[in-house]
């Protein structure tokens, strides 16, 4: 480290090309260990900077596709439907309803179904909206349903509740999505056919993990590495597994 430390001195103070011996002396002296460490951790931090640079292009170019590529999962999931429940004042009397969109992306199709109901298709379900009366989308304490049942709900039920506004704000569908998974995808894909931004934390959770990880491909050197169009086929699997290491056991 010594040694380091004094290679570096001399040749950080040759760089400067000093004029004379006594010149080279006092910016050798000056050169210390707590100085080098300054001007090494600058530099590191100014190459870290320059890396970067590229890095934030790459993902402000890469956002638009990626971006796309979330609202179509998002409308994708809407057309596949999800269950939900009404609220009612006793918990044992929930009525379950069914909604999804079509799959041409311009009509909700909602209705009454049972609990054991998978997934009813759009021919079961007899009530519908077109998409472009849908007037506005609505969140929380700003639904209708959290307004009518102001006091009885809880934040749970807050964080789930969403409607939609249509024929002129007069009606509303209400809904309570099961999960917060659920709130995100629908408010999401709803904000696409209303032709919004996407707001929610998995959105913009799933766009960071989606840039990290094209940033990283896009940065591999593939150079000259033939890269086949098909999965490889995947192989059978053993006779046997007595090759794997049973951690149940407890090592004496």
């Amino acid at each position: 480290l010594v040694m380091q430390v004094v290679r570096e001195q001399i040749t950080r103070t040759l760089s400067s090309k000093p004029t004379s011996l006594e010149l080279f002396k006092n910016k050798v002296n000056a050169l210390n260990y707590s100085e080098i460490l300054k001007l090494r951790q600058t530099e590191r931090l100014h190459q870290e900077e320059t890396l970067a640079l590229p890095a934030v292009e790459l993902k402000e170019r890469l956002k638009p596709e990626l971006l796309e590529l979330i609202r179509q999962q998002r409308l994708n999931r809407l057309c596949q439907g999800t269950m939900f429940r009404k609220i009612s004042s006793r918990r044992r009397q929930d009525k379950l309803w069914y909604c999804r969109l079509s799959p041409n992306h311009k009509m909700l199709h909602y209705g009454d179904a049972e609990e054991d109901t998978d997934s009813p298709t759009i021919e079961e379900l007899q009530k519908k909206i077109p998409v472009a009366d849908i007037q506005g989308l609505l969140t929380g304490k700003d639904c209708p349903h959290m307004k009518e049942h102001k006091g009885k709900q809880n934040k749970e039920i807050l964080d789930l509740a969403f409607s939609i506004t249509y024929d002129v704000e007069e009606d509303s569908l209400n809904f309570i999505a099961p999960s917060r998974t659920d709130f995100c995808l629908w408010t999401d894909g709803l904000s696409v056919l209303l032709g919004r931004d996407m707001t929610s934390e998995s959105m913009h959770s799933e766009l960071e993990i989606l840039l990290s990880m094209e940033i990283k491909l896009r940065l591999l050197d593939l150079e000259n590495v033939p890269i086949p169009k098909s999965a490889p086929v995947v192989p059978k699997p053993p006779s046997n597994y007595n090759f794997c290491y049973d951690f149940s056991q407890t090592e004496q």
